[in-house]
C-alpha cells in the first residue's frame, strides 16, 4: 500500500505509523494540512501537496504530490490506497471547513479516510460529539451549551454553581477552566462572549483523580489505561498525569465502543470518568488519539495494528 499520512513536521505519530507500515512492506509519506491545494476544473480535478517530495511518491486522481510546488502531470498520477489522519492543526472556521472538504473529495473518489470526514467532524465538536453519545443512550455530564454570558450564567446556577468550561474545539485539556465563584463565572462568560465563543458549560464531576482512555479500533477494544493526576482535575497525561496499565471492565467496553460508533469513528480513544459513587460517565470521544503512553504502558503496537486493520479493509 501507499499511505499518505497528515502529520505535523517531526511527529512522533508519523515515525511510528512509517515503521509499521515499512515492516508490513508499504510506503509512507507525511501530508501538511497547510499545503494541500485543490485545482478545480472542467476536464480534470486534482488535490496536491505543493512541496518538493522524493520521486517514489504515491499519487492519485484526486490525492496528487507536486514536486516543487508546481501543478500534477496527471498523466502519471500512481494511486494512494489510504489516508491517515494524524493531525488537526487549528485554523480559522474557513480552513477548518476546508480541510473536510478537501477529505470528502478524497473519501468521495474510494480513497479510505482514517478516520473519515464525518467522525473528524464530530469528534472534534464537543456539542455534537456529547449530543451523538446523549442520543446513544451513554451517560454523560449534564452539559448546557449557548452563546450569550445571562444564558451562560443561568446554566452556572442551574448546574450547581461548580462547572467546567470548555472550548468547543480543542483536545489535551488545552483552554478547560474550573469555575465554582460566580464572579469569576461572570467574567470568564463575558470574556468568552465578547471573542464570539460558544459557551460549553459542563457541570463538575467530583472524580477521584483519574480518568480511563479505552483505545477502540475498527470495532475492537484494543485496551485502556488509566490516567491518574492527584494535582489537577485534568486527567491527561500531556498535562504530567500517570499512565497505568488498566484491565477495561465489561460495562467500560461497551461504554466505549457504543462512544466510536455514535461518532462513526474507525480508530477512537474514549475517556471515561467515575464520580465519587462509582457512576461511569463518557466524557470524550478522540478521532486522533494518541497512543505513545498507551503503547508504553501496555506494551501494545497500535500502529502495527492500525495498518494490519487499514490493509485488511482496503
Amino acid at each position: 500500500m501507499k499511505i499518505g499520512i497528515l502529520a505535523s513536521e517531526g511527529s512522533w505519530y508519523f515515525r511510528d505509523l512509517e515503521r509499521a507500515a515499512v515492516a508490513c512492506g508499504h510506503t509512507c509519506l507525511r501530508l501538511d494540512f497547510g499545503r494541500l491545494v485543490s485545482r478545480v476544473v472542467t476536464a480534470d480535478s486534482a488535490i496536491y501537496q505543493a512541496a518538493t517530495v522524493p520521486d517514489s511518491t504515491g499519487i492519485s486522481d484526486l490525492m496528487a504530490i507536486a514536486a516543487g510546488g508546481q501543478s500534477p502531470d496527471s498523466a502519471s498520477r500512481p494511486e494512494f490506497d489510504a489516508i491517515i489522519v494524524r493531525t488537526m492543526p487549528p485554523g480559522s472556521l474557513e480552513q477548518v471547513v476546508y480541510r473536510m472538504d478537501v477529505l470528502g473529495r478524497i473519501q468521495a473518489v474510494g480513497i479510505p479516510v482514517v478516520n473519515s470526514p464525518k467522525s473528524l467532524e464530530c469528534a472534534v465538536d464537543k456539542y455534537l460529539t456529547t449530543a451523538r453519545l446523549q442520543a446513544a443512550g451513554l451517560p454523560v455530564p449534564e452539559t448546557i451549551v449557548c452563546e450569550h454570558e445571562d444564558d451562560a450564567a443561568a446554566a452556572f446556577e442551574a448546574l450547581g454553581r461548580d462547572v467546567v468550561v470548555k472550548p468547543l474545539f480543542g483536545a489535551e485539556g488545552r483552554g478547560i477552566v474550573r469555575v465554582s465563584d460566580p464572579d469569576l463565572a461572570h467574567r470568564t462568560f463575558r470574556t468568552l462572549m465578547r471573542l464570539d465563543s460558544v459557551l460549553y458549560i459542563q457541570k463538575f464531576v467530583e472524580h477521584e483523580g483519574f480518568d480511563v482512555r479505552v483505545l477502540v479500533l475498527n470495532g475492537l477494544v484494543l485496551g485502556a489505561i488509566r490516567r491518574r493526576s492527584p494535582h489537577d482535575f485534568r486527567t491527561n497525561v500531556s498535562r504530567s498525569a500517570v499512565p497505568e496499565l488498566h484491565a477495561p471492565t465489561d460495562q467500560e467496553a461497551e461504554f466505549a465502543l457504543r462512544a466510536a460508533a455514535a461518532t462513526g469513528a474507525f480508530v477512537a480513544g474514549i475517556d471515561l470518568l467515575y464520580d465519587r459513587l462509582g457512576n461511569c460517565f463518557v466524557i470524550e470521544v478522540n478521532a486522533v488519539p494518541g497512543w505513545q503512553a498507551f503503547s508504553h504502558t501496555t506494551g501494545i503496537d497500535v500502529a502495527s495494528r492500525l495498518i494490519d486493520q487499514l490493509q485488511s479493509s482496503v
